[in-house]
C-alpha cells in the first residue's frame, strides 16, 4: 500500500510538471498550428539559466521569475524572426524549429559540459510532510509542484474563458481566417501566445530541474512528452490538457514502479489506446 501511494503522488507531481511544458505547447499548436520542436530546447535554457541564477543569488524564486520572463522574450523573438514569414508552411516551420533547438542543445553543452545539475528548493519546501489520508511523509515541493499546476491551470482557464483575449484566442483556433477578416490584429494574438507558451516551458525547467535534474538530451524527453499529451487530451483544449497530462504521468510512474522494464512500452500503449478509441483526443473535437 505504501509503494502505491508514494507512485501515486510521484505521478501526480510528475503529471504536474507534464502540464506545464504541455500547456504551453498546446497553446502554440492549438493556436498558431505551430508544431514547435524546439519547445524542449525552451524548457531546457530555462532550466539552465534558473540554475545559474540560484547559483548566484541563491534565490529559487527569482530563478523561477527569471527564467519564465526571459524564455517569454526568447519566444517572441523566434516567432517574429524565424516563423513568421514562414506561417502556414509546415515543414518549414517544423524544420526551422528542429535546428533551433539543435543548435540551443550545443551551445547549452559547450556552456554547461554533460554533468547533470539540480537546483535547491526553497528552504519551507525542502522538506517531507505527512500527507492527509495516507500512511506516509512525502515531499512537500512534489505536493507544492501538483497544486501549482493546478492554479495555473485555473489561471489559463479563466483567460481562456472570462477575458475578451480569451474569447478572441478560441474563435481564432476554429476560424483564424474569419478573426482576420473582423479586424483583429492576428499577429499581436500570435505573440503573446507564443510569450505565454515559452514562458510557461522556463518555469517549467526551472521546476523540473528541481524536482529531477537537468541533463544533456532531457528536451527531447520533454518535447516527446508533451507531444504525447497534446495528442492524448486532444489539440486546444487546456483541459483535455490537463487530463492528459495525468494520463501519461501516472502510466509512466507506474510503469517505472511495478514494470520497470516494460515502463515507456506500457506509456505508448496507452497513448496508442486512447487514439483508437478517440482519434481526437480525450477531450479533443473531430473536425
Amino acid at each position: 500500500m505504501q509503494q502505491f501511494e508514494v507512485t501515486l503522488l510521484n505521478g501526480l507531481a510528475l503529471a504536474g510538471l507534464y502540464f506545464l511544458v504541455a500547456s504551453g505547447f498546446a497553446l502554440i499548436f492549438g493556436v498558431m498550428r505551430v508544431v514547435n520542436m524546439a519547445h524542449g530546447s525552451i524548457f531546457l535554457l530555462g532550466g539552465y539559466l534558473g540554475w545559474s541564477v540560484q547559483s548566484s543569488t541563491g534565490n529559487w524564486a527569482l530563478a523561477v521569475l527569471t527564467a519564465g520572463a526571459a524564455m517569454a522574450a526568447a519566444g517572441v523573438v523566434v516567432q517574429q524572426a524565424l516563423l513568421r514569414k514562414h506561417q502556414g508552411q509546415d515543414l518549414t516551420e517544423a524544420l526551422i524549429t528542429i535546428a533551433l533547438s539543435i543548435i540551443v542543445a550545443d551551445l547549452l553543452i559547450a556552456s554547461y559540459g554533460g554533468v547533470s545539475y539540480q537546483l535547491s528548493p526553497p528552504a519551507w519546501l525542502a522538506k517531507s510532510v505527512r500527507v492527509p489520508g495516507t500512511s506516509i511523509t512525502y515531499s512537500a515541493y512534489s505536493l507544492a509542484l501538483a497544486g501549482g499546476a493546478i492554479i495555473v491551470g485555473l489561471l489559463l482557464w479563466a483567460l481562456l474563458e472570462r477575458t475578451h483575449f480569451g474569447i478572441v484566442l478560441r474563435a481564432g483556433i476554429d476560424d483564424r481566417q474569419m478573426v482576420s477578416a473582423l479586424g483583429i490584429n492576428v499577429q499581436r494574438i500570435f505573440i503573446v501566445v507564443f510569450a505565454i507558451g515559452a514562458g510557461l516551458a522556463g518555469v517549467a525547467g526551472v521546476l523540473g530541474g528541481t524536482l529531477l535534474s537537468l541533463v544533456p538530451g532531457i528536451d527531447s524527453t520533454y518535447l516527446v512528452a508533451a507531444l504525447a499529451v497534446v495528442i492524448v487530451g486532444g489539440m486546444g483544449s487546456l483541459a483535455g490538457s490537463a487530463l492528459g497530462a495525468l494520463v501519461v504521468g501516472l502510466f509512466t510512474e507506474f510503469g517505472l514502479g511495478y514494470f520497470p522494464q516494460y515502463a515507456e512500452s506500457l506509456t505508448f500503449a496507452a497513448i496508442a489506446a486512447v487514439l483508437i478509441l478517440r482519434p481526437a483526443g480525450l477531450l479533443g473535437r473531430l473536425r
